[in-house]
């Protein structure tokens, strides 16, 4: 056997040391918020994705999805007005593509946050879809038409980010509460018993022309809501400096994931009996997205960033990745797990296996994919190789949390099963 050289010793040593603190790579304590359900949201490709319905719903159990938001489009599932809105047998309604992708998405056992969006022209005076109904009580009559067609749904969602002007006209949240929120709301309760109904749906700013969350949450308060979940988009507003673990705007009335406790401080102020629903959060990639985009290996890094700061935070149910596939148009969104080719990016095994360096001696992680199993190993990158750092047994929920002595520029990554997670660098 060769002599070590002393590089050689100091590089045995340290691996010495961190699979000596394996025993330390334990599920988290028991009052980590394990309910949190990490979904996704992307319309287009469940409706026209490549292959069939079948085998992308494959995709979303083998990626550990478990849940889905999906979209009712009002003005496109009722583009005439129905002689019986309240009834979802009415010949107007047009429920055949929605309905191959909720039935399918329940017969794989995915939870559905259905999302009730956009006006028909009929019902808001000839204007865009964007426009509020001229009377909440033809969004109702909607709602409890949707809701008996879909009565095995639990989670609505109302509207779309109505604090930006593109969203939502006019764009005020006594409109919103009272043509929309509070209509719905006693619609689907009146039919499904147990049912959630969130509102709010905010984006992190109100954009041109719109209002900030925080003052959009304080005037739905004033204006009466009725909602058992506040949803809100914590995107972050500068990509390029902002992560989900820090750099926020201190100041400003915005809420983005790295100044969440914005949100549920306010939630707990306002809404007191409310959960907090993530109804969408993604990072783009450069490429192609040359302006707002980050590196592949930096939007994997935020993947796991964002699931423990939902992990976290108090109340939060649910947190929506933004897109499976990357939108054709660099004008819409490339926030993909996959690029428009197909090709997978370093979020997808991210999303399989997050790991987030969570202090400068902790990495906290969740085994995702259902063939990961509850058994992975953590590994470290040393030289061209990748070597044992400890073995990892994944609690309540699949968390499991490793601390240890990690030098800065440590390459990890986790693997269980057949699964190989993303690389992070530690910091």
């Amino acid at each position: 056997m060769q002599q070590m050289t002393s590089s050689k010793l100091a590089v045995a040593a340290a691996l010495f040391a961190a699979v000596a603190l394996s025993s330390l790579s334990t599920a988290p304590r028991a009052d980590a918020a394990t309910g949190v359900k990490y979904g996704l949201t992307d319309d287009a490709w469940l409706l026209h994705g490549q292959g069939s319905l079948e085998s992308r719903l494959n995709k979303l159990d083998a990626l550990g999805v478990r849940v889905v938001r999906f979209t009712l489009r009002w003005d496109q599932i009722a583009a005439r007005r129905p002689a019986t809105p309240s009834d979802p047998a009415d010949a107007a309604y047009h429920w055949t593509a929605p309905d191959a992708v909720l039935d399918g998405l329940r017969e794989h056992g995915i939870d559905v946050v259905l999302q009730l969006l956009g006006t028909p022209a009929w019902a808001n005076g000839h204007k865009p879809s964007n426009y509020a109904p001229t009377s909440g009580r033809t969004f109702a009559e909607f709602a409890s038409a949707a809701a008996q067609q879909y009565p095995w749904v639990r989670r609505w969602l109302i509207w779309n980010e109505p604090n930006q002007v593109r969203w939502l006209r006019p764009t005020t949240a006594p409109t919103y509460t009272t043509k929309l929120l509070n209509p719905a709301y006693t619609a689907i309760h009146s039919v499904i018993r147990g049912a959630q109904v969130a509102g709010g749906g905010t984006a992190p700013r109100g954009s041109r022309g719109g209002i900030s969350p925080i003052a959009w949450m304080t005037a739905m308060h004033a204006a009466h809501a009725k909602l058992d979940a506040y949803a809100h988009n914590p995107y972050p507003l500068d990509p390029k400096r902002e992560s989900p673990l820090k750099g926020g705007c201190a100041h400003c009335t915005t809420i983005t994931m790295a100044t969440l406790t914005r949100l549920t401080t306010r939630v707990a102020r306002y809404f007191p009996r409310a959960r907090i629903w993530l109804t969408e959060y993604a990072y783009q990639t450069n490429p192609p997205d040359r302006l707002l985009g980050v590196t592949p290996a930096l939007q994997a890094r935020y993947v796991g960033e964002g699931a423990f700061a939902a992990y976290r935070a108090a109340k939060v149910d649910l947190l929506i990745q933004f897109l499976y596939r990357d939108e054709p148009n660099l004008a819409r969104f490339q926030s993909g797990l996959v690029s428009l080719r197909n090709r997978a990016k370093p979020s997808l095994a991210a999303f399989e296996l997050p790991l987030a360096q969570i202090s400068p001696t902790t990495l906290w992680g969740q085994l995702r994919a259902p063939a990961a199993g509850t058994t992975g190993r953590l590994e470290r990158r040393v030289g061209s190789h990748w070597s044992a750092l400890a073995t990892v047994h994944a609690g309540s929920g699949g968390y499991f949390r490793f601390t240890g002595k990690l030098p800065r520029g440590t390459q990890v990554r986790v693997r269980a099963g057949k699964v190989t997670g993303a690389t992070i660098t530690v910091r």
